[in-house]
């Protein structure tokens, strides 16, 4: 049986995008109030506090160290909805009632180890098979996952103490690699999860900062492509990038008005597409 390709992504500029956010998450946490790590993120039951706990987890995990023991039964929690869940809510019950500075020591040091063994990591070790979120795929693959997760956490930091990405931010690697992260995702999304009908081509315009088309087809399989071959789409998604980034992680910057979001064609098609969006986190 034919074995699936894995994903080849440079390395240089995965780390590149990895580190920036993980700075870019370090320099808003250093000037926090005890207050302001406390403040409710777009994600249920969890404040700053818990954002940053759970990035530590990750991180930790992927070190190779164990979860702390909780203090209840966090499967009861209604935000944990699986394994990962329950295990992100050990690290978060950890840290609740630590100070923001302690967090951030923490935070800090992981970051630190993670930086040397990834910078450490061979090209063999960086292409080799393993399993990760989306599957099987390249470990490469996975840090780029890392790099979508840590930026939409960025993105919660950001939302919870009202100081949005500046466009130069925006416009920076970590962001682009986000967006090719949940590219990656949408054929999925629209033939599996949205069941366009064959001969459907589905067409993402994202608009502002973070500007670029993605388009769909579905023939058989649905998969992304880079044009439809001089064929109109039958069904189009117009939305700004970075509210689009939000609407994917299912946690929209803000309520969503039917202006906000253009629909083109197919309305019908196109609305059950957005619906499914949030698969990808």
């Amino acid at each position: 049986m034919a074995t699936r390709a894995v994903t080849t992504l440079d390395k240089a500029e995965v780390l590149d995008g990895l580190f920036t956010v993980w700075d870019a998450i370090d320099a808003l946490l250093a000037g926090l109030s005890e207050s302001q790590w406390l403040a409710p993120t777009p994600l249920p039951g969890w404040d700053v506090r818990a954002v940053v706990s759970h990035i530590i987890g990750t991180e930790s995990f992927l070190q190779g160290i164990a979860p702390p023991e909780p203090d209840i039964d966090v499967n009861g929690l209604d935000h944990v909805r699986n394994g990962v869940g329950a295990m992100n809510e050990c690290w978060v019950r950890h840290f609740a009632g630590q100070p923001g500075g302690s967090v951030l020591q923490r935070y800090r040091a992981v970051i630190e180890d993670r930086r040397r063994v990834l910078g450490a990591m061979s090209e063999e070790e960086w292409n080799a098979e393993t399993r990760t979120p989306a599957g099987p795929d390249s470990y490469g693959r996975f840090m780029r996952i890392r790099v979508f997760d840590c930026w939409m956490h960025e993105q919660d930091i950001r939302v919870a103490i009202e100081q949005p990405s500046s466009d130069d931010e925006l416009s920076g690697v970590a962001a682009r690699l986000s967006l090719d992260e949940i590219a990656a995702t949408l054929g999925f999304v629209v033939g599996k999860l949205a069941q366009a009908p064959d001969g459907a081509r589905v067409e993402f315009d994202l608009t502002g900062r973070l500007a670029r088309s993605v388009r769909v087809s579905v023939d058989g399989r649905a998969q992304v492509v880079e044009d439809f071959g001089g064929r109109e789409p039958t069904a189009t998604i117009r939305v700004n990038a970075l509210q689009f980034t939000r609407l994917a992680g299912g946690r929209p910057m803000c309520p969503i008005r039917p202006q906000d979001i253009d629909l083109g064609e197919d309305k019908d098609l196109a609305a059950q597409i957005l619906e499914k969006l949030n698969f990808v986190i």
